[in-house]
């Protein structure tokens, strides 16, 4: 199994993007268990940005609330981040985790690579 993010770019203060995280080599028969999007500003630590899970349990931290918005289900295997009001702020290497469950291997985890988002005027 891979997981792949993309989508990202550069915006302007105000735009949009929406990241994807794709899960590929899973086979037809899988369930993706919990996605986590983190990103990772130059000189700072990493920081969890959100995280879905397939219990329906759905977070976002501060600093995105109310602009950042999850989607995906169980059975697909892209999820989205939408960002929305882009910050300056927002500039960072995101990427997503996923707990992803096969009959092959079980329940593991996987990281994709990160895709740069840069807001700046």
């Amino acid at each position: 199994v891979q997981l792949q993010a993309s989508g990202g770019g550069l915006v302007q203060p105000g735009e949009t993007l929406r990241l994807s995280c794709a899960a590929s080599g899973t086979g037809s028969f899988f369930r993706i268990n919990i996605v986590e999007w983190y990103r990772q500003a130059p000189g700072k630590e990493r920081e969890l940005v959100a995280s879905w899970s397939s219990n329906g349990r759905i977070r976002y931290a501060d600093s995105v609330m109310g602009r950042f918005t999850l989607s995906g289900d169980n059975t697909q295997s892209t999820h989205y981040l939408q960002m929305n009001s882009l910050k300056p702020g927002d500039t960072a290497v995101y990427s997503c985790q996923a707990n992803i469950w096969t009959p092959t291997i079980g329940s593991n985890q996987y990281w994709g690579q990160g895709t740069q988002v840069t807001v700046s005027s």
